[in-house]
């Protein structure tokens, strides 16, 4: 029973009949029939019921209440003559004495309907997203999320591991994307950080003498928007632990996700410990990117050597040529027009195809150009009749991409290579340590530059010696990936103060600069480090997995829009000239309206 009802709009059954009672909530609906007689229904958190006026008194009270307004109901529970079996309270209505205004709707027409808001556009339902929140379909994602993060912290506490929060403000540090800013009033032209991840703080515990550390982690960066990120701010289940290898971080994430995932996903089936490990080149390789999609059965195979010298253009010396078999396809010729348009947008590249059909010819799109070896295509890529064949060439890493992006595509459009109602997961490891920076065209990290070389010091020596390639040197680094999407990066921590030089003298900086940009994590380094390794699964991505969405905007209460805006509370905005006195800040240039 609560304070201000005896039932929720849930809870009212058969066994309730005859008495009196008093639920809370707001007035969803209201269906007149005749001069005095309204079928109402109140919705609070839990769900509906239904209240049936039946007197002067009540209708005129009703219908001076606008939808949407709070109200509470008291009255005598009865059985309904027309039941609606798909509704919990579906036997039952309240016959009102009382109906009170606890909260007035002032408007007659609301932005858009309560229980029809996802079709509604976006920026209405960013600009009211209180009323959007209201819609149980809306509501029950955040729900999932709570009880997710929950079971999160019950089992990571199971698993030994400390619950420790870690600064909001900090230092910035080049960490692989813009930070936000944050002036300090008593350090006039100085700045804290917002922290893209509790990275060095997490280290520095494992330095402290914590052997486990979790937290669920806001982590704040200022990128762009897409389906699967959210501009600004994301949780993460942050993790690390203290003398440890990458096979420990797996066994813990191994051991606690797929439970997890079984319960509270759309998909009831999860992979089970230990989780497929696919070295980052061979994923390049087989399916075309670093986070592979497992339930799609294709594969990529590498059809340069077999397809040069013909007069297609795209296929010539020098370009890489990569192709996605696709047996039992059934598509026609427009299907097949449309989903290579959608891959090309997707991909920035055109793919190409043909078909053996079911006479064993090579017809359609540049079957003309391969028709005097067709019998090597068939052989090397095992061609049955009825396949499909797509095709990606150019550069390398461009005809890559859009292999990737074509086995996805053809997987989910052709029946029987997808198998759908599971999580897949799998772990990328043996990412690169340096590549060669797109603007810089130099040497740079390619992505955790805290990572541990795999080959520890020596390795970077041979390098510096001219012995081996800086770009052959792998990393102690691994991705989770769980049906196509990255859940998580994490790494294998260089402790040791001489190598983290050496990494970071092979991207022209010296001591004094990681001093400089990393002072604290450094020094405590040379009090003895322990061996340490951590990972971060983001907590959005999971639950947008979990709920089946497809943006993850549908899981975050307050989301911001495309463009980092915050449009129901006006962020960001304009502040006081007084504000920008007494942090020394001047606005220079031109400013947006």
């Amino acid at each position: 029973m609560f304070q201000s009802r005896t039932h929720t709009c849930n809870e009212l059954r058969m066994e309730h009949v005859g008495q009196k009672v008093k639920i809370v909530g707001w007035m969803e609906n209201v269906r007149e029939v005749g001069n005095n007689f309204a079928f109402v229904v109140v919705r609070d958190f839990y769900g509906t019921t239904q209240v049936v006026v039946e007197s002067e008194e009540m209708m005129r009270c009703v219908k001076a209440i606008n939808k949407e307004s709070t109200i509470s109901v008291e009255g005598t529970v009865r059985e309904r003559a027309s039941k609606n079996p798909k509704l919990p309270t579906g036997d039952i209505e309240v016959v009102p004495e009382k109906i009170e205004v606890l909260g007035r709707c002032r408007y007659n027409e609301l932005p858009f309907e309560i229980n029809r808001s996802r079709d509604a556009d976006e920026t209405q339902r960013l600009k009211y997203r209180y009323l959007d929140l209201r819609n149980p379909a809306v509501k029950k994602n955040i729900v999932l999320r709570c009880n997710v993060v929950s079971a999160l912290r019950q089992a990571m506490t199971e698993h030994g591991f400390l619950e420790i929060t870690t600064p909001i403000l900090t230092a910035s540090s080049p960490e692989g994307a813009r930070d936000y800013l944050v002036p300090a009033r008593k350090h006039p032209g100085k700045f804290y950080a917002l922290p893209q991840a509790p990275q060095q703080f997490k280290q520095l515990l494992m330095t402290s003498g914590f052997d486990r550390y979790f937290q669920i982690a806001p982590c704040f960066r200022d990128e762009d928007a897409r389906g699967d990120r959210s501009p600004g701010e994301f949780y993460q289940l942050d993790m690390e632990m203290a003398f440890a290898t990458q096979d420990d971080v797996f066994a813990v994430l191994e051991d606690v996700l797929p439970p997890i995932f079984a319960k509270y996903g759309t998909y009831d089936i999860a992979s089970e410990a230990p989780f497929k490990r696919i070295p980052y080149m061979e994923a390049m390789e087989k399916y075309g990117s670093d986070k592979p999609d497992l339930r799609i059965d294709l594969l990529v195979e590498d059809i340069t050597a077999l397809v040069q010298s013909t007069e297609f253009g795209p296929f010539a010396e020098g370009n890489t040529v990569k192709a996605v078999a696709v047996s039992g396809c059934t598509l026609t010729r427009k299907q097949i027009d449309k989903l290579c348009t959608d891959v090309e947008v997707q991909a920035g590249s055109k793919p190409y195809w043909f078909r053996l059909d079911e006479n064993g010819e090579l017809v359609g799109g540049v079957a003309k150009f391969l028709a005097d070896r067709k019998d090597k295509l068939v052989e090397a890529l095992g061609l049955q009749p009825n396949t499909l064949v797509g095709i990606a060439a150019g550069k390398k890493d461009q005809a890559v991409k859009t292999a990737g992006v074509l086995r996805k595509m053809l997987g989910a459009a052709v029946p029987g290579h997808m198998d759908k109602e599971r999580y897949e997961f799998c772990w990328i490891v043996d990412f690169p340590m340096y590549e060669i920076g797109e603007e810089s065209g130099e040497l740079e990290f390619c992505h955790n530059p805290f990572s541990m070389p795999a080959g520890g010091l020596e390795v970077l020596l041979k390098a510096e010696r001219g012995e081996i390639d800086p770009l052959s040197i792998t990393a102690d680094q691994y991705d989770l990936v769980c049906n196509g999407v990255e859940l998580s990066s994490g790494a294998v921590r260089n402790h040791d103060p001489e190598i983290m030089i050496k990494a970071f003298e092979m991207v022209r900086l010296g001591e004094e600069d990681v001093k400089k940009k990393f002072p604290a994590m450094y020094n405590a380094f040379c009090y003895g480090a322990p061996p340490h390794a951590g990972i971060a699964p983001g907590v959005d991505r999971m639950v947008m997995l979990l709920a089946g969405e497809d943006s993850i905007r549908e899981v975050i209460p307050f989301p911001m829009n495309k463009n980092a805006q915050d449009i129901m509370m006006g962020a960001p905005s304009e502040v006081t000239q007084l504000q920008l006195d007494e942090l020394h800040i001047a606005v220079v240039g031109d400013v947006e309206e």
